[in-house]
């Protein structure tokens, strides 16, 4: 199948200023991309470029399997910006209604659905809406006309956590049906919980992309063993993978770089009474990513 998003040697300048540099990649059909960074980074500018809101300085970009400035393509994709501005005094209901309109009809139905979702309270005038409240608008007019391939960036931006739940499994739903999500973010936890793979990027440039399951096995954990007696600390020395390691009288304590193999090897020849491990700390690999000046 063709690649929802195939982009080649993408880059763009400010001036002397680099937004993103060399950017090759694709994204699969169905898949949910998490596209990770600080701010600043050159993620909305990759986004940018995809919608052709800006144009490069080089390279190329097709989304759908066309030029993202071909008619009907807009259509086609839900984008919600990570800077959104709604202003006006009519309501927001009206507002999703002229959209809905503008794609080709959306029922009215539909509309009430997401807003009910999101607790959304579409009577209030958008101007007067708060920063969540323009939030949950701005996901509904990105998922209401069920659209191809949503980019969301920095889409979780002043939603409440059961909110951001409720957001988290409307993009499970997306994918479900077999449709294509982009999700720009700086947080980690929220993207590798529904992202099949990640795109890392830092000071405009693409750093690495990873499936999450493999992500996953290079995550850190910190793990602690108890024992019936005490153990000797050369059973457990010089272990792949294994590294700050404690051993005091029946108990071990260590960190775990991937997978815990060897030391469960290791700690298999004692009897273990109790065993503590800590959830994998991918923030850490992801940090990782950042730690070397390019």
């Amino acid at each position: 199948m063709t690649a929802v998003v195939e982009a080649e040697g993408l880059t763009k300048y400010y001036g002397d200023r680099r937004g993103l540099e060399d950017l090759t990649l694709d994204i699969r059909p169905g898949e949910v991309f998490g596209y990770l960074g600080p701010n600043g980074a050159g993620k909305t500018t990759t986004i940018r470029l995809l919608l052709d809101v800006i144009r490069p300085t080089r390279g190329s970009v097709r989304v759908l399997g066309a030029n993202s400035r071909e008619h009907g393509i807009r259509s086609r994709i839900g984008y919600l910006p990570g800077e959104l501005v709604l202003e006006g005094r009519e309501k927001a209901r009206d507002y999703l209604r002229f959209l809905g309109r503008i794609r080709g009809g959306v029922p009215s139905g539909r509309i009430a659905e997401l807003a009910e979702r999101l607790d959304a309270d579409l009577s209030v005038q958008m101007r007067k809406l708060s920063k969540g409240n323009k939030q949950k608008v701005g996901l509904i007019q990105a998922f209401m006309h069920e659209p191809e391939f949503l980019i969301l960036d920095e889409p979780t931006s002043g939603l409440d956590p059961l909110l951001q739940r409720e957001f988290l499994a409307m993009v499970r739903e997306v994918r479900m049906s077999g449709r294509t999500v982009l999700m720009s973010s700086h947080m980690l936890a929220e993207v590798e919980q529904v992202s099949d793979r990640v795109g890392i990027v830092r000071e405009g440039r693409l750093v690495a992309v990873e499936d999450v399951a493999a992500l996953r096995e290079k995550a850190v954990r910190r793990v602690e063993f108890h024992f019936d007696a005490p153990v000797p600390p050369e059973a457990f020395a010089d272990l792949p993978g294994v590294r700050d390691l404690k051993v005091e009288g029946a108990a071990l304590s260590c960190t775990i770089d991937g997978r815990p193999d060897a030391l469960i090897k290791a700690v298999a020849r004692f009897t273990v009474v109790h065993m503590v491990s800590a959830e994998p700390d991918l923030e850490e690999i992801f940090l990782t990513y950042y730690s070397e000046v390019p």
